[in-house]
This record gives structure tokens, C-alpha cells and sequence, in this order.
């Protein structure tokens, strides 16, 4: 009869237990939701870091161009800057 008494309560304390591990593994910080989630964010990052990347790669293959190119150098000052050579005169037409 003894046996018989025990076996419910460790039923539910185990039940209990399992519970709580569930809610564990489910829903804490360290949890697979949150696991999802940044996984989710890291591909996010990932393409916007490649992103940057090819930006950066176009920036410096332009900074390589001006630097060897005093033309194309001139022909972006003039044309971004208003830039004009000495002697020159500038004649700016308004609508």
C-alpha cells in the first residue's frame, strides 16, 4: 500500500519536471525560439554585410581610377564641383 501512495506524487513531480525543462528548452533567453530568431538575423546580416562589401569594392576601384586618371579626376571636379581652370570663364544660365 505504501508503494501505491508514492508513485502519484513522483508521477507528478516528474510531470512537473518535464514541464519546466519544456519551458526551458522552448521559451528562455538560450530557448529555440530565440534561436530562430537569430539565426534569422545573422542571414539578415550576412546580406547586408555582402552588401557593403560590393559598395566598398565599387568605392575603392573609383578611388584607383581618379588617382590614376588626372583626367577623369579634372572631368568629375568640373562636372560634381563647378570646377573651372584658370582663364576660363563660366557662364551659368538660369530658367
Amino acid at each position: 500500500m505504501r508503494r501505491v501512495s508514492l508513485v502519484r506524487p513522483m508521477i507528478l513531480f516528474f510531470a512537473l519536471v518535464f514541464a519546466y525543462l519544456q519551458y526551458v528548452l522552448w521559451f528562455k533567453e538560450d530557448g529555440i525560439f530565440n534561436l530562430v530568431r537569430l539565426k534569422k538575423e545573422l542571414a539578415l546580416q550576412v546580406q547586408q554585410n555582402e552588401i557593403l562589401k560590393e559598395q566598398n569594392t565599387e568605392l575603392y576601384q573609383q578611388v584607383e581610377r581618379l588617382k590614376k586618371d588626372p583626367e577623369m579626376a579634372e572631368g568629375r571636379a568640373r562636372g560634381e564641383l563647378g570646377m573651372i581652370k584658370k582663364g576660363e570663364k563660366f557662364y551659368q544660365i538660369i530658367h
